[in-house]
């Protein structure tokens, strides 16, 4: 990577719980490709203070996790559908300026589903109703999938979503079924619900596939009990590696290759 210097171009990521993946992934990539740019993770204490920051600092890109998704959206300049259409935001880019918002997370599940040949047949729970679930739920409609129910405590916004794409809402645990068991919640997430599971063992040992979006640590509780169980999964950590590329393409102007996602995303998980 270039010594630091007043050319550089920062980008940056805003979350509760910052690790150091993205941060490894993009310095990883900067540093192969010759790139001027540096990355860093803050866990802001005022989501508007820091907006603003981005802006007036010149910040070239940020990246937004939870619970900032939503709460960015009055405080951008452009709102492109991809984040529109489901009020959730997790790439910002500053042109001189100008802040442009949109949701690389729902590329990724989307591909994800696709890539892992996931049925649209299959009944599916969603467990979650926040700014990524939204992402989620909106690639299972997308992808063709009618037979989504989603399973959240907040009963306002878990009605509310579920509406939004004309999917069943319940805040009861469902009997367990051979279909798609998804988490979007933070159980599991290292932190206080680091040994939270998502789903019973039950649950899971009767399900088609499971699906976990947190991405640190790659291997939560729910993957392991589903690799345990023989069950086909998909983890966080693809659908931050995929979503990061995305990001990386909107900062930079560079494409990425199957091959450079694969091996920064792998660097980013070194101990």
């Amino acid at each position: 990577m270039p010594i630091l210097n007043k050319d550089m171009s920062l980008c940056i990521s805003l979350s509760a719980r910052p690790s150091n993946i993205g941060t490894r992934f993009h310095n990883f990539l900067y540093d192969e490709l010759g790139l001027n740019f540096v990355y860093k993770a803050f866990a802001p204490t005022d989501i508007t203070a820091a907006i603003q920051g981005v802006r007036g600092l010149g910040i070239r890109g940020c990246s937004v996790s939870m619970p900032y998704k939503e709460a960015v959206i009055p405080l951008v300049d452009v709102v492109e559908e991809s984040a529109a259409a489901i009020a959730s935001v997790n790439t910002i880019v500053n042109d001189d300026g100008v802040l442009t918002a949109s949701n690389t997370d729902y590329e990724a599940v989307a591909s994800l589903l696709a890539s892992h040949a996931v049925d649209p047949a299959l009944p599916v729970v969603v467990r979650g109703s926040g700014g990524m679930g939204k992402a989620v739920i909106a690639a299972f409609r997308g992808a063709g999938f009618d037979d989504v129910t989603v399973l959240a405590r907040n009963l306002d916004a878990g009605r509310a979503i579920a509406d939004a794409y004309d999917y069943r809402f319940t805040d009861a645990e469902p009997e367990p079924f051979a279909g798609v068991l998804v988490n979007v919640t933070p159980l599991g997430m290292n932190g206080p619900d680091a040994a939270a599971l998502a789903f019973s063992h039950e649950q899971v040992a009767a399900a088609s596939v499971v699906f976990d979006v947190v991405a640190f640590p790659s291997e939560t509780p729910l993957v392991r009990a589903a690799r345990e169980a023989g069950v086909p999964v998909i983890t966080g950590a693809e659908v931050i590696a995929l979503q990061a590329a995305r990001q990386f393409e909107r900062y930079t102007g560079v494409a990425l290759t199957a091959d450079q996602v694969a091996r920064a995303s792998e660097f980013s998980r070194a101990e």
